[in-house]
């Protein structure tokens, strides 16, 4: 029964898309007819029905020998999915516009065309400036103070990376520059809140990308948690096996103390729903001295409430890239109590990254690739009051 539910959701989600791009392949099937008449009307459907569905066609299991062809399916497709929700918002705007001007009795001769260039040339600037949003990174720097000590007034030094989605679209290039400015920060410690992967370990590994993880130094080690796309991979058992071969401990409902300092890595909330499911903050914090400074990385962003009355004095999540290409991040500021930034909630500091790399198209907009930065002060002797930092604070461009 299951099963068939998958299935029916499945159909209903190809049958949706495929609706979809039929909508926009017309639309820009009329354009081109505008431009080049006589255009091959068969060859253009089958050229756009491929595209359009190439993500998924990048998707499919395929032998050894075509696996690179089935990368490039993916990365084609990935622009893709941002041309198409583009498309999405402009094409109805575009013939609602029609539609009036046709009402108000305005001659329409050159409509397709000059609509059409405008909104290619609009789809170019999309494209530009959300890629820059999605390669050019930002370090927002919050100082918080928790009021439990462990014997020092230097400020304790925390990197925090989420959703990096390395695989074929976020690579090594990204990496090495990730890996360099977290360095740069000189941290106590490193902390990487979800979604490493970008759900194959496959290209991972054959990029080497776990060397280039391997160089990340911090002086009370790294940590990290899995996010929903590890889970979607499948491969946990050998990531945590490559990671813990570079250094890297990946918690799996797991308490570290380092330094006086107790580092807290759940589950995914996928796990919920899997063999074993994931423990409760409290479960997992049984037999923890909670006088001492509680970093959680949590990677989906929910049970704030939870965590503060646990005594967890730090959340770290992630998953949300902050609905990456907007107008999604309307939706993801109604799914999430927060969904991007900070929030003082009781004696808890709540931090929600909106990621350092992106799933799908490399393309963010009103969002930005980012690192996070937090000087705890934990001896209670300086005060700057926490609840007014904002997720803002002190942005570097690497």
């Amino acid at each position: 029964m299951k099963n068939m539910r998958m299935l029916a959701g499945a159909a209903v989600m190809v049958l949706v898309l495929g609706l979809v791009n039929v909508y926009i392949g017309w639309h820009l099937s009329v354009l081109l007819q505008a431009w080049l008449p006589g255009m091959n009307t068969a060859a253009y459907w089958t050229v756009f029905l491929v595209i359009s569905f190439s993500y998924m066609i990048g998707r499919v299991p395929l032998p050894q020998a075509l696996r690179p062809v089935g990368r490039l399916f993916k990365v084609i497709g990935s622009y893709y999915l941002a041309c198409m929700e583009f498309a999405v918002i402009m094409l109805p705007l575009t013939d609602l516009l029609y539609g009036v001007l046709a009402l108000a009795g305005v001659g329409l001769s050159a409509f397709v065309t000059e609509a059409g260039t405008t909104v290619l040339v609009l789809l170019a600037v999309f494209l530009v400036w959300g890629s820059r949003n999605a390669w050019s990174t930002v370090v927002r720097t919050h100082r918080l103070k928790v009021e439990k000590s462990i014997g020092t007034s230097v400020p304790l030094t925390v990197a925090v990376a989420s959703d990096l989605h390395l695989g074929n679209i976020v690579g090594n290039r990204h990496l090495r520059r990730m890996v360099m400015e977290m360095n740069a920060m000189n941290p106590d410690i490193i902390l990487l809140a979800g979604d490493v992967l970008d759900d194959s370990i496959e290209p991972f590994l054959r990029n080497g990308m776990e060397q280039q993880l391997k160089q990340l130094k911090a002086r009370y080690g790294v940590y990290a948690v899995l996010g929903n796309h590890e889970y979607y991979g499948g491969s946990i058992a050998q990531y945590t096996e490559v990671m813990r071969s570079v250094g890297i401990q990946v918690l799996q409902d797991e308490v570290v103390e380092t330094s006086g300092v107790y580092v807290v890595g759940r589950k995914d909330k996928t796990a919920e729903h899997m063999e074993g499911g994931r423990l409760s903050v409290e479960t997992l914090l049984h037999g923890v001295d909670r006088s001492k400074p509680i970093l959680m990385m949590d990677h989906q962003p929910t049970g704030f409430g939870i965590a503060s009355e646990a005594g967890v004095d730090v959340l770290l999540s992630g998953h949300t890239h902050r609905g990456q290409i907007a107008p999604n991040h309307w939706i993801t500021r109604r799914l999430f109590e927060l969904d991007w930034g900070y929030l003082l909630k009781n004696k808890l500091h709540v931090i929600v990254s909106s990621g350092y790399g992106t799933w799908g198209p490399p393309i963010r907009l009103a969002s930005r690739s980012e690192l996070i930065k937090l000087e705890l002060v934990l001896d209670g002797s300086m005060s700057f009051g926490a609840d007014k930092v904002s997720p803002a604070a002190k942005p570097v461009l690497i």
